[in-house]
């Protein structure tokens, strides 16, 4: 069977579907979507469709009865369109676009609901609040002024979906902005503020005190003048060079993907057809985008991140354990990220090392970081020293008895962690979380040594901890609920994506890089030179090359994990970083691993690594580099399934799109999979002689009884 990529039988139907909701305008006590209401001579239609007013079939099709009546109503000389609650219209609603993808739905009116509001013959104003997004500033550019708060965004995101703007924002963001600046909004996706979009011509006028007031206040300013249609606009539709080095930069910054050249190639048409001709192509364009498999993979990573903070066996009203202060224990590299991550969302952290070396040359690196930040603009130095401030440096315990969770940052020692928490155990108040950031050891035998093992949990960070997105909570044999629940709301709160897995050598992101890091390994002792694998799977779409990976990781890192966990009994082990190891060739610390590094760590190939660990100097295809390194991922994914270590496919996606740079618009190793065909990978890896996961067995023999 050909897996449906919304209801994968690896993944579960987590895509959740709200039944269509109709549009009631008439007074009634049932839902409503678009209200209207009339202020003296205003018309005010107000968008409430929670949480963020997406632009759904059912809003659009308000919008044309509320405009239909205001345009009958005789006092009504001008129009306000609002949105209720946080936001104006974050965007269309992106469930109806994987309805699309799936077969049971159909693409919404935007062009025949636009159009109407666009060819109101009163002045329609906007007003515009939080954001305006996609499709919610596609409606906004349909009205002929436009007005927002000071904090207000405005921004066409669709290519972060594998989209270009559907509705028409190719054609009227360049009338507004200008071509050059449409085509970066539309390739690149950022949202731009208020003062931004008001000298672009986006905006007409910002309004200081309240939005509705200012709104209608605007309003009664241009009642009576002649209404000018965004679509008649064209002073600002002239030839530029401008999009040529857009076109180059999309090349190498977005390298691989679909959208970007798309936006710039559809708001060029602004310049070279119709208005009217604009839109056909526009949604040609779109339609293109919308059934490639970037698209799919794009819209499946943005509803993977949503369901991996649904746990399956954790309610949602689960208690948690308030986190109002933390204690983290290294200064090292990840001790210093965690203890920024904590103290940026406003948690008071004490760090504790044994040494006062230590704690100096930490906190050093946390304040550079934070400099770092404050000349790039990130931050103001105010910002930067009130987080600092949130961090207290220490050698001793005190203050460790008070604090909500322990999160231990030492070196990746069993002997080590098991003696931290042996000490921590005694300290710590009895309702206090105690975290480990191992990233493969045994989170039950870490518990063991505790008289709390169900306070005790895994908390994998990645580096740098402060940056990365990724917190793989590993849950321990007897971790008690709330404690699974608060290290998933701590998570968020940190403004992570917490993945919760089971205990389990290297959990599931360790785990499966350690097949993928053997291939490449291997790829390089038959005659694969390390520049050639890392190129192959960088051209893939990974962000970085297995081989650059070990070396910045450190090869004596990987060396020390392959002591601890030899390979299982029957599985061959390549010898390229142990020779290496061997060789002090320990990575970019010692200029020396896979490649040479210069001064500037920048590296270089070194025929030094031929005579170390080549092997074999057979001709190696880019095609079988790319299959081998990702397949052997993929497989070891399957077996993590059919372990229970991870529960769900789309938790292995999660992590690997947000902690090992795998391509988003792959849609991460498992979805590709499905994309790639399970036959297919199931053949591939007989091929290469390994032993295939049972699961991944069953699940291809399922696609070739589909099939047939």
């Amino acid at each position: 069977m050909t897996l449906d990529w919304t209801t994968s039988f690896l993944s579960d139907a987590f895509i959740l579907r709200p039944a269509h909701k109709s549009v009631k305008l008439e007074t009634t006590d049932m839902e409503t979507f678009v209200t209207y209401s009339v202020q003296g001579d205003i018309g005010v239609i107000t968008i409430d469709n929670p949480p963020v007013n997406a632009l759904s079939s059912a809003v659009l099709e308000g919008l044309r009865t509320a405009f239909d009546a205001l345009e009958k109503h005789t006092d009504v000389r001008a129009i306000v369109v609002m949105g209720s609650g946080r936001t104006f219209v974050a965007g269309a609603d992106i469930n109806e676009l994987a309805e699309i993808h799936a077969g049971i739905g159909q693409m919404p009116p935007f062009h025949p609901v636009l159009n109407a509001i666009e060819n109101c013959t009163k002045p329609v104003i906007m007003a515009i609040h939080g954001m305006a997004l996609g499709g919610g500033l596609e409606l906004a550019m349909a009205g002929h002024y436009r007005v927002a708060t000071p904090d207000a965004q405005v921004g066409q995101p669709e290519v972060k979906i594998g989209l270009i703007p559907g509705a028409g924002g190719t054609q009227r963001l360049p009338r507004l902005a200008g071509v050059a600046e449409a085509a970066e909004m539309c390739a690149f996706g950022d949202s731009i503020p208020t003062d931004v979009a008001k000298d672009w011509g986006i905006l007409d006028w910002i309004v200081k005190g309240d939005l509705r007031e200012g709104a209608i206040e605007f309003a009664h300013e241009v009642m009576g003048q002649p209404v000018w249609k965004t679509r008649d606009r064209d002073d600002k539709l002239i030839p530029t060079e401008a999009l040529a080095a857009l076109r180059a930069q999309c090349k190498r910054s977005r390298r691989n993907l679909i959208a970007p050249l798309a936006a710039i190639d559809a708001v060029e048409l602004a310049i070279t057809t119709s208005f009217d001709e604009g839109l056909r192509r526009e949604a040609e364009i779109f339609e293109r985008c919308l059934f490639s498999d970037q698209c799919k993979a794009l819209i499946y990573a943005f509803f993977a991140e949503r369901a991996v903070a649904k746990v399956p066996d954790i309610p949602k009203d689960t208690a948690l354990y308030a986190i109002r202060s933390a204690g983290v224990i290294g200064a090292g590299t990840m001790g210093g990220g965690i203890a920024m991550a904590l103290a940026n969302a406003g948690i008071p952290v004490r760090v504790k090392d044994t040494e006062q070396a230590a704690l100096d040359r930490g906190l050093a690196t946390i304040r550079k970081n934070y400099e770092r930040s404050v000349k790039s603009g990130r931050l103001t130095t105010a910002a930067a020293e009130e987080r600092i401030a949130r961090i207290s440096p220490q050698l001793g315990w005190e203050g460790f008895d008070q604090v909500d969770i322990i999160i231990e940052a030492v070196f990746e020692s069993m002997a080590l962690k098991k003696q931290v928490f042996a000490e921590i155990d005694k300290i710590a108040k009895r309702e206090c979380v105690l975290a480990s950031n191992t990233s493969t050891l045994d989170i039950d035998a870490i518990a063991a040594v505790t008289s709390r093992p169900e306070m005790v949990i895994g908390t994998h960070f990645f580096s740098p901890a402060n940056v990365m997105r990724l917190v793989e909570i590993v849950r321990g044999k007897a971790t008690e609920k709330p404690v699974i629940a608060t290290a998933m709301a701590l998570a968020k709160t940190l403004k992570k994506v917490g993945v919760v897995v089971r205990n389990g050598f290297g959990f599931v992101g360790n785990r499966m890089v350690f097949p993928y890091m053997n291939e490449a390994q291997f790829l390089v002792e038959e005659g694969a030179t390390p520049e050639q694998v890392d190129r192959a799977l960088t051209d893939f779409g990974m962000a970085m090359g297995p081989l650059a990976m070990a070396d910045m990781s450190g090869i004596d890192v990987f060396w020390r994990i392959e002591q601890e966990f030899p390979p299982r009994t029957g599985t061959k082990a390549p010898e390229a970083i142990a020779k290496l190891y061997a060789a002090g060739r320990y990575g970019q610390k010692t200029g020396a691993g896979f490649y040479r590094y210069d001064e500037n760590r920048k590296p270089v190939p070194d025929p030094d690594v031929f005579k170390l660990v080549q092997k074999d100097t057979r001709s190696i295809s880019d095609e079988e580099i790319v299959e081998r390194c990702i397949y052997a991922l993929i497989n070891e994914g399957f077996k993590v399934l059919e372990e229970g270590i991870a529960s769900r496919a789309v938790d292995i996606d999660v992590i690997y799109l947000t902690g090992y740079g795998f391509p988003a618009y792959r849609g991460g190793p498992m979805f590709y999979a499905d994309l790639v065909g399970l036959k297919k990978i199931h053949a591939r890896v007989v091929e290469f002689g390994w032993t295939p996961a049972a699961l991944l067995i069953s699940a291809s023999r399922l696609a070739a009884n589909e099939r047939t």
